[in-house]
C-alpha cells in the first residue's frame, strides 16, 4: 500500500469504521459492483453517438408478437379473393406445420383512407383514419419462420438469445434523457414473447441498457418500487451509503465505474416515486381516457389502451426506448397471441379490437401534442402469414414478405413502399430485411449503424451485424 494510502485510512476512526461495518459493510460491497454492473452504468455518460442530427428522439415500439396477417391488414390481394379454394399455381416453400391447403382469400374487406387513399382492411378502421401518418412498408422479409427465432432476429438482429436488442443498442448509444427512469422501458402484459426475457435484453453490453418492465395493471406496477421501509429510513440508510461510498472514491482515487454505480442505485431510489407517478392517470382529462379506450368494457382493449397512454407519458419523460406487448382480449397475458393456425378470423378480429383504437389514439394524442415530430412509432409482428390455408380456417407463418408500417419523425407519413406478388407471399420489390429497419431506426436517432459498435469476444459486434442499408426511401 502506497503512503498515501496509509495517510487515508489514519483517517478514519475505529468509532467510524464500526458504524461503517455496522450497516453491512458499504465500502466492500460497492467495491463488488465495480464489476459487469458498474461497467455498464459507466456507459451512461461516454455514449457513442449522436453521429449527425437526429430526427427521433424517441421510439414505440408496438409489437404485435405471434405475426399478423399482412394480406389481411395492409396488404389486399383481389387474386385471392378470385382464386379462393384454387392450388397454389407455383411451388412453395415448406411451412412451420407444412398443413399446406389451397388458397383462402381474406375474410376482410378492404377500404381507402385519408388524403393518401392507402388501403386498410375492416380490422383495423382507428389505423385506417391516421393512414396520412404512416409509412406502410409492403415488403419486409425474416429468415427464420419459427417464433423464438424470430423474436430474437427482429428484436437484436440474431436469432438466438445473447445479444443485445434494438432497445438496449439505442440506449447504448444515445444515453439516457431522464434521471428518473429507464432509458428503455417495457409495458408488459404479463406474458412476453417467445424467446423469454432476453429479447428485451442487453446481451453482452452491460446490463444497465436490458429493458425494465413496467406492469401497468399489476397492484406493483415495477418489482419492489413500493418501499419496505419507511422514507426517512430510506433516505438515512441511502445517505450513510452515499457517505461510504464518497470515502472509497478517495481511497481510490476515483473511478467512472464506482461514480456511475452509485448514480444507478440513486435512479433507483428516485424510480419509486417516478413509477407510481407514471402510472397514475388521474391527472389525464376524461376525453383523453375515452380516446385511448380507457373507458371500454372490454378488458384487453382497455389495457392496452392504458399501455398506449403511458407510452406517450413515457416520452414526455425523456424514456428513449418503449416497447408495448401484446394483451388478449380477455386482459390477461399474452405472449403469442396473433398466431391463428385455426380459427383466422375469431382470433384476428378479437386482437384488432384489443389494439386498434389504443394506437391510433397514440398517433392522434403525439401529433396534437407536437410530438409525434420527434417520436418514431413502429407497428409489426416478427413475420406474416402465408396466403393458403391451414386446416380450415387458419394461416401458417409467412417469413417471405410481409407488412409494417412506421410513423412520426422523419418518416414520409401517406405512403407505401415496396410490395409482394399478386398472392402476398413473396416481396418482389424494395425487398427488405430487419437488418435495413435497424438500420433506419438508428438512422433516424442520429446513429449511423456501422459506426455504433461493442467490442466483445475479441471483435466488434454491431446491431445489423455486417449488414443493413438505410432505407432513404421512407424518409421525408
Amino acid at each position: 500500500m502506497s503512503g498515501n494510502g496509509s495517510h487515508r485510512y489514519e483517517g478514519m476512526s475505529r468509532r467510524r469504521m464500526m458504524a461503517r461495518t455496522s450497516m453491512g459493510f458499504p465500502l466492500l460491497a460497492l467495491a463488488g459492483l465495480a464489476s459487469a454492473e458498474a461497467k455498464a452504468a459507466g456507459r451512461l455518460r461516454q455514449a457513442p453517438g449522436p453521429h449527425h442530427k437526429p430526427r427521433a428522439k424517441n421510439v414505440i415500439f408496438c409489437y404485435m408478437s405471434g405475426g399478423v396477417s399482412h394480406i389481411d391488414s395492409f396488404d389486399p390481394k383481389p387474386r385471392l379473393t378470385r382464386e379462393s379454394g384454387k392450388p397454389m399455381p407455383f411451388p412453395i416453400e415448406r411451412t412451420m406445420f407444412n398443413q399446406n391447403g389451397n388458397i383462402m382469400g381474406s375474410p376482410w374487406a378492404f377500404r381507402n383512407y385519408g388524403q393518401s387513399g392507402i388501403p386498410v382492411s375492416d380490422l383495423f378502421p382507428q389505423m385506417g383514419g391516421v393512414v396520412d401518418d404512416l409509412c406502410v412498408i409492403r415488403s419486409m422479409t425474416v429468415k427464420f419462420m419459427e417464433h423464438a427465432q424470430a423474436n430474437f432476429y427482429f428484436h437484436c438482429g440474431q436469432p438466438f438469445t445473447g445479444f443485445p436488442s434494438m432497445g438496449a443498442w439505442t440506449t447504448y448509444g444515445l444515453g439516457t434523457l431522464s434521471e428518473n427512469l429507464p432509458g428503455f422501458v417495457v409495458l408488459g402484459s404479463g406474458e412476453i414473447p417467445l424467446g423469454g426475457i432476453n429479447v428485451f435484453g442487453s446481451g453482452f453490453l452491460p446490463a444497465v441498457h436490458q429493458g425494465s418492465f413496467v406492469y401497468p395493471e399489476r397492484p406493483e406496477p415495477l418489482q419492489d418500487v413500493t418501499p419496505k421501509e419507511k422514507d426517512s429510513l430510506q433516505r438515512a440508510r441511502l445517505r450513510f451509503l452515499s457517505e461510504g461510498d464518497r470515502e472509497f472514491l478517495e481511497l481510490t482515487g476515483g473511478e467512472e465505474q464506482i461514480e456511475a454505480a452509485i448514480r444507478n442505485y440513486e435512479t433507483a431510489y428516485r424510480m419509486q416515486a417516478a413509477v407510481p407517478e407514471l402510472v397514475d392517470l388521474s391527472g389525464e382529462s376524461e376525453a383523453t381516457r375515452r380516446l385511448y379506450g380507457l373507458d371500454s368494457a372490454q378488458p384487453g382493449k382497455a389495457a392496452y389502451g392504458r399501455q398506449c397512454l403511458l407510452a406517450r407519458r413515457l416520452v414526455e419523460r425523456g424514456v428513449r426506448f418503449i416497447e408495448l406487448t401484446m394483451v388478449p382480449p380477455k386482459g390477461l397475458g399474452g405472449g403469442n397471441i396473433w398466431d391463428q393456425h385455426s380459427k383466422l378470423r375469431e382470433g384476428h378480429e378479437g386482437n384488432a379490437f384489443v389494439v386498434d383504437q389504443g394506437i391510433a389514439a397514440l398517433i392522434k394524442d403525439l401529433k396534437a401534442r407536437g410530438l409525434l415530430e420527434e417520436t418514431l412509432v413502429i407497428w409489426s409482428g416478427e413475420f406474416g402469414r402465408a396466403p393458403f390455408v391451414q386446416g380450415s380456417d387458419g394461416r401458417d407463418h409467412n417469413p417471405y414478405g410481409f407488412s409494417l408500417w412506421l410513423a412520426g419523425a422523419g418518416v414520409r407519413g401517406g405512403t407505401i413502399f415496396g410490395a409482394t406478388d399478386e398472392y402476398g407471399y413473396r416481396a418482389v420489390e424494395n425487398v427488405l430485411t430487419i437488418h435495413d429497419l435497424h438500420a433506419t431506426v438508428l438512422h433516424l436517432l442520429g446513429i449511423d449503424h456501422e459506426r455504433l459498435t461493442f467490442r466483445f469476444g475479441g471483435r466488434d459486434f454491431r446491431l445489423t451485424d455486417v449488414h443493413g442499408q438505410v432505407i432513404h426511401g421512407i424518409l421525408s
